[in-house]
């Protein structure tokens, strides 16, 4: 019953913490409450993407005749589109579980509760049972947002665990908040042939991205019939008729949305709420652990990583901080995360993914710097592929020539972000960039001929 190392919570952070934790030799337990991999796997990245290859089936179906091929009567089977979704969650979950075996890490079913003395409360069907540990890690992630004008109730309006697995599809659907979840979920519906209205606060959707990657995906969701509200705030959600009714404050005034169901994606709460940190006078600010850059609470042996942090609620940061984590508590000297240095991707069509600062943001710091952008109507690949849509943005600081941003809008550009994350980690300049043979064709040229743009070198533009 006692342990070295307890992990509250198996997502992408706690898992990779329990599995990093016994290869160096300690005891490891995870508490969980639901499945194996935490919402990452089970409710957010991994079936959300599922869910979306269908819909690029879909797409790549509707657009047969382009690549000489003849299909008819093409519509979507919402089951078995649900179905696969769901059996490859299914399947991931059942690695997680093989890696805790193969490594000796141990599975502890219940909801875990902190106490003094470092030890865990888990409470499960079985009863009420205490463990100890010398190292407790918290990785307990978070949970949809409720907006106040807006409590999710399952039925009409619905948080993205709902929007994972329809049984039926809505005629119509308002999406609040254009984040990764709502652009995603958004395209994800429109696809299927639902009538989507995306409806942003701020000026423009993926209000993290450069200001041309939102650009470019604004055109391509109002292309494939999306309506796209921006600086927009909901007042209201009035669901007592058939059809919901917003209330939406506009530049041009109010205005009416109607539609059969909302998905509310407004952003995401840490799941810190009943696990113990009050009674311990764990340090908290706005809803979050506090920690220092080893992930220390002020709590002797008590850990923070992941989503009940304040760094990127991302899963691939996650598991950075895991690492980190418990090598540090090994005492190794892990390399602390860069968190200047952590792609985003959004996956729709065409895809997005970034890393560094935008355009906006090295303005408003009055950097020196230079801008080189290359669009894939340019690239060989890309019009082979039917995929002309988007472009490689590159934000060059034009003192030291090094890669401040990069910012991507195109086809698989997910696949292509890692390359420049590894040059930046490494101090890659936007010369050693152009200077290096690209594949040919790829899409991944555009970064060459991208970088070689900041310095009016590029070849094909």
């Amino acid at each position: 019953m006692k342990y070295d190392i307890i992990v509250i919570g198996s997502g992408p952070g706690g898992y990779v913490a329990a599995i990093r934790a016994a290869q160096l030799g300690f005891s490891t337990a995870v508490i969980e409450r639901e499945e194996l991999g935490g919402i990452c796997l089970n409710w957010g990245c991994i079936p959300t993407k599922a869910l979306l290859k269908s819909a690029q089936a879909m797409h790549y179906a509707h657009r047969a005749a382009e690549f000489g091929f003849a299909a008819e009567n093409i519509r979507p089977d919402l089951e078995k589109i649900v179905s696969r979704s769901r059996e490859v969650s299914a399947t991931m979950n059942k690695g997680i579980g093989y890696l805790f075996k193969k490594n000796g890490v141990t599975l502890i079913k219940g909801t875990g509760r902190v106490l003094s003395g470092k030890s865990v409360e888990v409470t499960s069907e079985e009863g009420v049972t205490v463990f100890e540990a010398e190292r407790i890690i918290l990785a307990t992630g978070s949970h949809p947002a409720s907006l106040p004008f807006a409590p999710i109730d399952g039925k009409k309006i619905i948080s993205y665990r709902q929007a994972l697995v329809p049984q039926t599809l809505p005629k119509s659907l308002a999406v609040i908040g254009s984040g990764a979840i709502g652009s995603e979920l958004a395209f994800f519906y429109r696809s299927l042939g639902v009538e989507v209205t995306l409806i942003e606060f701020l000026p423009q959707i993926l209000p993290v991205e450069d200001e041309d990657v939102s650009a470019q995906v604004s055109r391509s969701f109002r292309k494939m019939g999306m309506k796209v509200m921006v600086s927009s705030s909901v007042k209201s959600v009035d669901t007592s008729s058939d059809l919901c009714c917003l209330k939406v404050d506009t530049k041009r005034g109010e205005e009416t949305v109607y539609a059969e169901q909302v998905l509310s994606a407004a952003g995401v709460r840490p799941n810190t709420d009943g696990i113990g940190l009050e009674e311990l006078g764990v340090e908290m600010t706005k809803g979050k652990v506090v920690v220092d850059e080893a992930y220390r609470t002020n709590v002797e042996g008590l850990f923070a990583i992941g989503d009940i942090i304040a760094t990127p609620a991302l899963a691939h940061v996650a598991s950075a901080e895991a690492v980190c984590c418990v090598e540090g508590i090994a005492g190794l000297s892990p390399k602390r995360v860069n968190y200047d240095n952590i792609p985003g991707c959004t996956y729709i069509s065409p895809e997005v993914a970034s890393v560094g600062m935008t355009e906006k943001k090295a303005k408003e710091l009055g950097l020196n710097f230079k801008v080189g952008k290359f669009p894939f109507t340019a690239s060989g690949k890309a019009v082979a592929a039917g995929a002309r849509d988007g472009f490689v943005k590159l934000v060059i600081d034009a003192d030291t020539d090094l890669v401040r941003g990069a910012h991507l809008v195109g086809d698989n550009v997910s696949e292509m972000i890692a390359g420049i994350v590894v040059a930046r980690n490494l101090g890659a300049k936007a010369s050693d960039i152009m200077n290096s043979v690209f594949p040919h064709p790829t899409m991944s040229e555009a970064i060459m001929e991208a970088a070689a743009a900041s310095h009016n070198e590029a070849i094909h533009i």
